[in-house]
């Protein structure tokens, strides 16, 4: 059955005083449900993870997290490692990083959608489709459906190739609409490009004071790996970030800071943040920025929680109660 009919199918029900979604089912863990979907006419399998009980105080988030290359979605959820496991479930954790941002944000909803492609590869997937933006767009606009009675904002996010994705959706709408309240890459924008996607930027972090941009990134450009540079000249995130940022400084009036490990532009108190890892010794940092809770602080940066200090960008891990044992 093709994704956008099983979508049409799907209704809200209730059971108890969980709130379930028809088709899904729940985990018996951290109270969430889940619903697998492979839709093998695009090629791409997607799971989607939300709570079993939502609040009807506050907003729903739809989080749209489009994988890194060469990581399945077990991976990328993430496990506690037992002798002979991949060490690939404990380099992201997105699933106990998300399950630590409802455990301090009880008043929102946040819904995780996990997007992979079966070439594990999002850049390959839409070279392999002449119409991959439309299709992506698709995608997006058929999993919000399922969420339509809680009138949900949405946040694209991914890590490594998983920006791609996030640029494919830019790369179909004149402009962004005004439902995304937040784009969050995650060491991911190697595919920004000036004459496709400043414009449309500005414009949408000008169209609304909630509208928020979190790029991480850290200087790939010096990291040589098996004897040859990582990236090119102008083909890894630190190129494309500090690309991104002055682009934007020609719009927004930044404020920048620099410590031994870091440089910081903000811009519009907190709405625009670049934060790009030094990396003096040539280190790689891929996925690092996003196991030091760097997935939440991409969805909660410039909140409330932020400001309280629950947790801190680039230190030690504050989710490791929520990773799972099995």
């Amino acid at each position: 059955m093709k994704l956008l009919a099983i979508f049409v199918l799907i209704h809200l029900h209730y059971s108890c005083s969980a709130q379930v979604l028809a088709g899904f089912k729940p985990t018996g863990a951290f109270s969430e449900q889940e619903l697998q979907i492979n839709d093998r006419a695009r090629g791409i399998s997607i799971e989607i993870v939300a709570p079993l009980n939502f609040s009807n105080k506050g907003k729903t988030f739809v989080v749209f997290f489009a994988l890194p290359n060469g990581n399945s979605i077990e991976w990328t959820k993430g496990k506690q490692l037992s002798a002979g496991d991949d060490w690939h479930y404990d380099i992201q954790h997105i699933a106990a990083q998300s399950r630590f941002v409802r455990s301090v944000d009880r008043k929102n909803n946040y819904v995780l959608v996990y997007l992979l492609t079966q070439q594990k590869s999002w850049p390959a997937w839409k070279r392999a489709l002449a119409d991959a933006p439309t299709q992506i767009k698709q995608i997006i606009d058929s999993v919000t459906s399922i969420f339509q009675l809680y009138d949900p904002h949405l946040v694209l996010n991914g890590h490594s190739g998983g920006g791609s994705f996030i640029f494919g959706f830019l790369d179909a709408v004149e402009s962004i609409p005004p439902n995304i309240d937040r784009i969050a890459f995650l060491d991911s924008d190697y595919g920004y490009e000036t004459g496709k996607h400043q414009e449309k930027l500005v414009d949408w972090l000008k169209q609304s004071k909630k509208n928020n941009l979190i790029v991480l990134s850290y200087n790939d450009s010096i990291v040589i790996y098996n004897g040859k540079p990582l990236v090119s000249a102008t083909g890894g995130t630190w190129y494309r970030s500090r690309l991104m940022q002055k682009d934007l400084s020609s719009s927004f009036s930044f404020t920048t800071t620099t410590d031994t490990a870091f440089i910081h532009h903000t811009a519009l108190r907190g709405r625009i943040q670049f934060h790009l890892k030094q990396n003096p010794t040539g280190l790689i940092y891929h996925t690092v920025q996003v196991e030091k809770n760097g997935f939440i602080y991409s969805l909660l940066s410039n909140t409330r929680f932020d400001k309280k200090k629950y947790f801190s960008y680039f230190g030690e891990r504050v989710y490791n109660r929520f990773i799972v044992m099995q």
